[in-house]
């Protein structure tokens, strides 16, 4: 899983590529972390998943984890660009209703 991040307009940007799974979820998990503790003052946090090409439950987690995460600095999260594989396993998780799709 690599995850690489930038920021514009305020907005913080995280692309995760690769699969999300039990080995990647923990080196992923911490370079989120590092990449919102850097960017506190970003008005949102946008997760773009168009380039993961696996997700299992542990995605729902470390998904859930970031909210929490953001959600403690009262920052937005959005996921953006899900594919279908991946949109299919949120939407029947349910997480939509804590993690929006962002427009």
């Amino acid at each position: 899983m690599t995850v690489t991040g930038y920021v514009r307009d305020k907005i913080l940007y995280i692309n995760l590529s690769g699969e999300m799974d039990e080995c990647s979820a923990s080196d992923a998990r911490a370079k989120c972390d590092k990449l919102i503790e850097e960017n506190i003052g970003a008005s949102k946090i946008i997760i773009n998943l168009s380039e993961v090409a696996f997700m299992d439950s542990t995605g729902i987690g470390f998904l859930i984890g970031r909210y929490k995460k953001a959600n403690k600095l009262s920052v937005p999260l959005y996921i953006e660009k899900p594919n279908f594989a991946a949109d299919k396993i949120l939407n029947l998780s349910g997480i939509y209703t804590l993690i929006p799709r962002a427009e």
